[in-house]
């Protein structure tokens, strides 16, 4: 059983930034995709950043540019630079882990509060 743990949400004040980290307990990380995802209040959970396997990065059009998506392989952990934050970026961020053997395997973080505020 893959657990997954964020930390690194918090206060923030418009354009400040945040770094967030989403630790993975399993093995074979490096093999799982991993992504993160938003959810604000009363709207539904969508996805912020993913990043594959092999590295290859994708992002919602109102982050690109701000935001930023990596892993170390090494440690186990991914991670989102989010620069020059918005009050329209608030919400719950959650780290998501998926993997495609024989069937798709998907795992989620308990979610971390990212407030943008002055």
């Amino acid at each position: 059983q893959v657990q997954l743990v964020e930390s690194g949400g918090g206060l923030v004040q418009p354009g400040g930034s945040l770094r967030l980290s989403c630790a993975h307990s399993g093995s074979r990380f490096s093999s799982y995709a991993m992504g993160w995802y938003r959810q604000a209040p009363g709207k539904q959970r969508e996805l912020v950043a993913s990043i594959k396997s092999g590295g290859s990065t994708n992002y919602a059009d109102s982050v690109k540019g701000r935001f930023t998506i990596s892993r170390d392989n090494a440690k186990n952990t991914v991670y989102l630079q989010m620069n020059s934050l918005k009050p329209e970026d608030t919400a719950v961020y959650y780290c998501n882990a998926e993997i495609t053997r024989f069937t798709t395997m998907t795992y989620w973080g308990q979610g971390t509060q990212v407030t943008v505020s002055s």
